[in-house]
């Protein structure tokens, strides 16, 4: 699932994704990169699903009002991927163009006891840095995810930490 339903505010609104890296705009990326790794793809976007109708995906509107952020676009894709009987979902974000080509493998090898793992990746100090929209999501945790988000729960590494999400570490290219 490609996390698009953000309200892009920091750059100045609209939708990330559409905007343009190269010739391609970053979601044409996510999508080349993500799409080798899963079955199905679905992407979480609210507003008009129109406007991502060229890509022929399911669109998924957040499940809860009001944008609560970006655990209600991997609660949209549990219930999305439930409904079809499948078992987990990794998300993506739509603005990350550059997602690792293992990433599927690296969360499925990091899954914690509950099949939770997170992508995390370490700075130049060696500090590991969660990606937290970058995760391995199984749909049987999504009753408990969306009592959370109606709790007013917002931070993704806060409910994953209650559920011993694992770290699949990826490593940053050579710059």
């Amino acid at each position: 699932v490609i996390l698009a339903g953000g309200r892009a505010t920091r750059m100045g609104g609209g939708d990330k994704g559409l905007r343009r890296l190269g010739e391609r705009r970053l979601i044409d990326h996510v999508i080349a990169r993500l799409g080798p790794q899963v079955g199905k793809m679905a992407l979480n976007a609210n507003g008009d699903p129109a406007r991502f109708a060229e890509f022929g995906l399911p669109v998924l509107p957040d499940p809860l009002p009001d944008y609560p952020g970006p655990l209600a676009g991997v609660l949209a894709g549990m219930d999305w991927a439930a409904a079809q009987g499948v078992p987990a979902i990794v998300t993506a974000a739509a603005d990350t163009p550059f997602l690792p080509a293992d990433l599927v493998a690296g969360l499925t090898a990091a899954a914690g006891p509950e099949g939770l793992a997170l992508a995390g990746s370490r700075d130049a100090a060696g500090k590991l840095w969660r990606h937290p929209t970058f995760g391995l999501w199984p749909v049987d945790l999504r009753h408990d995810l969306r009592t959370a988000l109606q709790d007013g729960l917002r931070k993704i590494v806060l409910w994953t930490y209650r559920h011993a999400a694992g770290i699949a570490e990826f490593h940053h290219p050579a710059r």
